[in-house]
């Protein structure tokens, strides 16, 4: 038996988690129009419908990334653009293969029997990590700067980055970190390059359970397109466990959301993960 597929994409997470969605979802959707958006609190995200209709809105700004942006079923990672990413994906190296053998998720090619598997995230509650919250679940997110700093917010998990802009080198032999080390710089008025290494390699890059080595280098390119419109590019390196470079996102569409947008909060707790648990036991009793 396998694991029953969520609309969201959510797949492997708690139904809970899923309900939330579909109730929140549900209070707005007769709400289209930005300006009924931006009253509303503890919002999901944008309507589909609105993230394709919405205009470029005007000359994008220099150096500025600042608002709360959303992608939609794009950024979820939807079950139909499954083929699309796994061709996307590079060969695994012979250490790539073996560890990709250890992990048994729920999604993906190596769909594992519910009671198989072993996602941290669903069954333990452990943080989604960095590159996997922005290539999955890739939700809502605030982006806010200080003098030295890009704050990336996200409304899955409720985590936050830091990307430094202070002209500092990444550190060298970094202690692994869930969410890594970042430095961020433009490359011109419109492009924001961030880079990222250090990640603790109990996470995995993806819903479908490809691993990563603690050697990881991740790039990300934010391109401010207009005042509507930011692309994201993502591309990992990890010469340990796959035998090239490979885009994770490219040119992922993000649409700016009101500014007085309150994002929902999607948790995935610990205490929701015991219940996941449950679930998998009554499954797997009843094969």
């Amino acid at each position: 038996m396998t694991v029953a597929r969520l609309p969201d994409a959510g797949e492997d997470r708690a139904m809970s988690l899923y309900v939330k969605r579909v109730i929140v979802v549900a209070s707005v959707v007769s709400m289209l129009s930005s300006a009924a958006l931006a009253q509303i609190w503890n919002s999901p995200g944008l309507p589909e419908e609105e993230i394709k209709a919405m205009p470029p809105g005007g000359e994008a700004p220099r150096r500025d990334l600042t608002g709360v942006w959303d992608a939609g079923f794009a950024g979820i990672g939807i079950m139909e653009q499954e083929a699309e990413r796994e061709a996307a994906r590079a060969p695994f190296t012979p250490l790539g293969e073996k560890m990709a053998q250890r992990n048994k998720p729920g999604n993906g090619p190596r769909l594992a029997p519910v009671g198989e598997i072993n996602d941290p995230l669903s069954t333990l509650g452990d943080p989604s990590g960095f590159p996997r919250l922005v290539n999955y679940e890739l939700r809502p997110l605030q982006i806010a700067r200080t003098s030295n700093q890009v704050l990336m917010l996200y409304m899955f998990e409720k985590r936050y980055r830091v990307i430094w802009t202070d002209g500092r080198a990444l550190p060298k032999n970094p202690d692994p970190r869930w969410y890594g080390y970042s430095v961020g710089r433009w490359e011109d008025d419109y492009t924001f390059v961030v880079e990222t290494i250090g990640m603790d390699d109990r996470t995995w890059l993806d819903n479908s359970g490809d691993p990563h080595s603690t050697d990881l280098h991740v790039e990300e390119r934010y391109r401010r397109v207009n005042q509507n419109t930011l692309e994201l590019t993502v591309v990992i390196t990890d010469p340990k466990v796959y035998t090239k470079p490979w885009t994770m996102r490219n040119r992922l569409r993000l649409r700016l959301m009101p500014p007085d947008t309150d994002l929902m909060e999607m948790i995935p707790s610990a205490s929701e993960s015991q219940a996941y648990q449950r679930v998998i036991s009554s499954q797997t009793k009843s094969q």
